[in-house]
């Protein structure tokens, strides 16, 4: 275990590496000029000369890259000469639009993305594990049909449909639910957690109408395999419940296809949802990094290229340490 642990530490760092790598690359070879837009209206080459040495953008490629990276591991100057800080590790940089710390802007952004991905994981994981297990336990009736139906209606419905029709019959027509608010980020709050659910209902629907149509069908897939397998037989010879025959065997055995897909979706949330918030407006991770690629923010760009790259590896250790004690099967390879 601790092997393991060890090589999928270096692999998260080499990947990490990789990741900042292309982002860098792709940053210089695009169109965006971060100086020019930081000179004003007003633009000279004279000024947008001192706006490049300002945003340290003056220095080779490669330069620029490695001094970026120093700063993640130690601290750095950073800013127009006679004007420099200190730049505590890890050194993110400062917001080429804004000049503000980039720490502080992933630390106002995250809770608005883990009020997202937590609401939603939950919605959509009961929902799809629960409903593929009822049609899997109901294989050719009219509920296994039905069900099998809406999830193939689901998988096919993108989010900016789902999200401006639940906006439109929920909050424009019927009034039941109030828009998203940027001014509730945390269920903790000052508003309790019931404004919290309220305020972030309908983008977890959003998310959860595709996500389960998902596990719908994975779940119901790989629950007919495993009802089929000699252990399952067994157990029923054996005269166990069939509660116990569903749930205690079946349902361990055949989930773990799920557990994957669950820690590669909970990275990507974390990463940022992006379509999602761009529709209810949340300034969540995938917002702000959308502004930020458009504007040729690239402190910004890289930090949350990066953080959601780390999500991803993170969820996938998680998930492989979690098979052992999900599926007592994967303990003996």
């Amino acid at each position: 275990m601790t092997r393991f642990i060890f090589r999928r530490a270096g692999s998260l760092i080499l990947l990490l590496v990789a990741v900042s790598f292309i982002t860098f690359t792709l940053f210089q070879l695009g169109p965006a000029d971060p100086a020019s837009a930081a000179c004003g209206q007003e633009c000279t080459p004279e000024r947008i000369a001192e706006a490049r040495v300002a945003l340290g953008m003056d220095h080779p490629f490669l330069i620029q890259y490695i001094d970026y990276m120093r700063g993640l591991v130690s601290p750095r100057m950073i800013g127009a000469p006679g004007a420099e800080s200190i730049c505590q590790w890890p050194c993110l940089g400062k917001s080429f639009q804004t000049n503000e710390n980039v720490s502080d802007i992933i630390a106002r952004s995250l809770p608005y993305t883990l009020s997202m991905a937590v609401g939603a994981l939950v919605l959509w994981t009961v929902s799809g594990v629960g409903l593929g297990l009822l049609a899997a336990l109901r294989k050719g009736s009219a509920t296994d049909k039905f069900i099998v139906g809406a999830a193939s209606v689901g998988v096919s419905l993108p989010i900016p449909v789902t999200g401006l029709f639940l906006l439109l019959v929920f909050v424009n027509q019927l009034h039941l639910l109030p828009f998203t608010t940027n001014e509730i980020n945390s269920p903790f709050g000052p508003h309790g957690p019931g404004a919290w659910v309220l305020n972030y209902f309908l983008p977890w629907v959003a998310l959860a109408v595709l996500f389960s149509a998902a596990y719908i069908r994975v779940t119901r897939t790989n629950m007919i395999e495993t009802f089929s397998e000699d252990f399952i037989r067994t157990a029923r010879a054996k005269g166990l419940a069939p509660r116990t025959v569903t749930f205690k065997h079946g349902v361990r055995a055949g989930i773990t296809p799920v557990v994957t897909m669950l820690g590669m979706d909970i990275g990507l949330l974390l990463g940022g949802a992006v379509l999602t918030e761009q529709i209810f407006s949340v300034p969540g991770l995938g917002f702000t990094a959308v502004r930020a690629a458009i504007s040729g923010d690239l402190p910004v760009t890289m930090a949350i290229t990066m953080l959601a790259a780390f999500f991803v590896i993170v969820a996938n250790v998680v998930v492989d340490l979690a098979y052992a004690a999900i599926d007592p099967r994967v303990r003996l390879q």
